[in-house]
């Protein structure tokens, strides 16, 4: 279905109400006890909302509390759940962030636009503005060609399509082993090369707070106080001899100023930058061994201890006074892999890690709970951070996702997404004055300070 049909089919009078016990809401909730206890409170938040206005209750539902698989945060996976409890009941499902409220009086008026017994993938609507990366160059003669919603602003689906969702899930296998961004890919299962519906755009959906708006969002950057001490952070950048002159010059200009505690990691030691070097010899493809050593040498004597590792590639650009504010809403006493989360072979029982070119942040809790499990490398040049996911997956230790982290270019993610984000990291210098990007991106002086 095209978008011109999609807007014919708006314009037919409602054939179904849309009452608040038809509506099923998942918050995409994390298990980290920070991302818990917030989708705890919108819960709340909605359910009160729902009892003033006396119409009836929804159902609200916390994503991380659906299964104990960890890789239900990709949605898809629990489809055929949630159809089989609440498949005969509701109407329409609504997917919200953690930090997105729902106006469920507007919301309700707008949902009863649509004629429930037809299937509608409602959500405010994205577009690449050139192929990216991350889609993996889909649509490439004409990106915009393809909408997909904002996670931000929420996105619903009718009855009659997760229904047959929930169907296809259980027979079908995903085109692609990886999840890389979760609502663009659902978006394309959903669309199924045309033979399903399009994205509908619906305006009520929003990021930010106007008139009439079903659904508003505050910020994947919340306020838990004053930042960390930069001296509560390790920084750890990999590097190698060949990018000596080409890449580490570019962390001297821009970010490493705000860095307390850094080192530089090669495979030969260079007096003038200073690196290490960790004895572990420069690989093609992972660099699982040179990780492994960087953890096992953030956990000795040989540097400051400290709650927090930051590990980053050489062409990674990073606002460091950011990630301080938020690494303030995390308990360091907990096991915690924070940074841009990723799939591999959700559908097939598979696991989650944080994308490295993004950086990994990790308590040293986790550092330490991971060496001690004895889980290590199957080869020195093995992919580092996703040998790091399938290891915490192994021990119970979930991977948090904070959108503010990105493992490529900022022209790679659309405009309307990212910039009220207050972004951290980008990643990847190919083909751009990288400089030029931190400073569009991350040369602030409000969030900076002498911590």
């Amino acid at each position: 279905m095209c978008q011109s049909e999609a807007s014919k089919r708006e314009e037919q009078p409602a054939q179904s109400s849309a009452e608040p016990e038809e509506l099923v809401i998942v918050i995409q909730s994390q298990k980290n006890s920070f991302h818990a206890r917030r989708g705890q409170q919108r819960k709340e938040e909605i359910l009160q909302e729902a009892a003033n206005l006396g119409q009836g209750l929804p159902v609200v539902l916390l994503l991380h509390e659906l299964s104990y698989y960890e890789g239900s945060w990709s949605v898809l996976p629990v489809l055929p759940l949630l159809s089989a409890i609440y498949g005969d009941s509701a109407s329409w499902f609504l997917f919200i962030e953690e930090e997105t409220t729902v106006v469920l009086p507007v919301l309700l008026k707008v949902l009863k636009r649509y004629p429930v017994q037809e299937e509608w993938f409602l959500g405010r609507g994205l577009h690449d503005n050139k192929p990216s990366i991350i889609h993996h160059y889909a649509f490439f003669e004409d990106p915009s060609y393809f909408g997909y919603p904002d996670p931000a602003a929420g996105w619903a689906l009718s009855a009659p399509l997760y229904r047959r969702l929930a169907e296809r899930i259980q027979y079908e296998n995903l085109k692609s082993d990886f999840t890389i961004d979760l609502t663009h890919e659902i978006a394309l299962f959903i669309w199924e090369e045309g033979r399903g519906p399009a994205l509908t755009t619906v305006p009520e959906f929003c990021t930010e707070t106007r008139d009439n708006c079903a659904t508003t969002f505050t910020t994947y950057l919340p306020n838990c106080g004053d930042p960390v001490s930069k001296n509560n952070l390790f920084v750890a950048v990999k590097t190698c001899e060949k990018f000596h002159s080409v890449r580490v010059p570019v962390v001297k200009s821009t970010w490493e100023k705000d860095a307390a505690h850094l080192e530089y990691y090669s495979d030969v030691t260079d007096a003038s930058i200073p690196t290490i070097d960790l004895g572990v010899p420069n690989t093609e493809r992972g660099h699982c061994g040179k990780t492994f050593a960087i953890m096992r040498r953030f956990l000795s004597q040989a540097v400051p201890k400290v709650d927090w590792l930051l590990i980053v590639d050489d062409d990674t650009l990073i606002s460091l006074p950011r990630l301080r504010h938020l690494l303030r809403c995390y308990d360091p006493e907990e096991a915690v892999s924070l940074g841009e989360r990723y799939g591999y072979g959700l559908m097939q029982n598979g696991y989650s890690y944080t994308t490295g070119g993004g950086g990994i942040v990790l308590s040293r809790t986790a550092v330490s709970s991971l060496l001690s499990s004895g889980c290590s490398c199957y080869s020195d040049d093995a992919p580092d951070d996703m040998v790091l996911g399938r290891c915490f997956t192994s021990i119970g230790v979930p991977i948090t996702h904070s959108p503010l982290f990105h493992q490529a270019q900022p022209d790679d993610y659309s405009g309307t997404r990212i910039g009220p984000q207050h972004s951290i990291s980008f990643h990847k210098h190919w083909s751009i004055d990288p400089v030029a990007v931190y400073r569009k991106w991350f040369q602030d002086s409000h969030l900076r300070d002498e911590l």
